[in-house]
């Protein structure tokens, strides 16, 4: 058995592979599998996942005529699954509250002092001292 590759079998390697990493990145940008770079499984990002969904749509229409079945069938069934998972992924996004906004300090009420008597009336002084009391 030879170890080399045919052109055409080299090309249908290569385009499982393309299909594939497209497929995985998308999955990543749905939030549904970790992220290859740092192994978190992070918030989805569905403009991310669109952009995957679009190139792989755009691969369909570039390709169409041009792939054997087992190709092509990749290509379709890998299309399917991820519209679906985004599909189900935005619709959980919106059933789903966005997380609590993170509490800030309120700023402590501005104590009046002498400087703020030469500032107009309603507006607060840009400056104060402050020696620690």
């Amino acid at each position: 058995m030879s170890d080399t590759l045919t052109p055409e079998e080299l090309n249908k390697a290569l385009f499982v592979n393309l299909v594939m990493m497209f497929s995985q990145s998308t999955m990543v940008g749905l939030g549904k599998l970790a992220n290859p770079m740092n192994g978190k499984v992070e918030p989805a990002n569905l403009e991310s996942a669109q952009q995957g969904i679009d190139l792989l749509v755009m691969l369909d229409a570039k390709t169409r005529g041009n792939l054997d079945r087992d190709e092509a069938r990749l290509l379709k069934d890998s299309l399917s699954s991820l519209q679906m998972n985004f599909v189900e992924t935005a619709a959980s996004l919106k059933k789903s509250p966005p997380p609590p906004a993170p509490e800030t300090a309120t700023p402590p009420t501005p104590t009046p002092d002498a400087s703020s008597e030469t500032t107009p009336a309603g507006s607060e002084p840009k400056f104060r001292k402050s020696y620690g009391a």
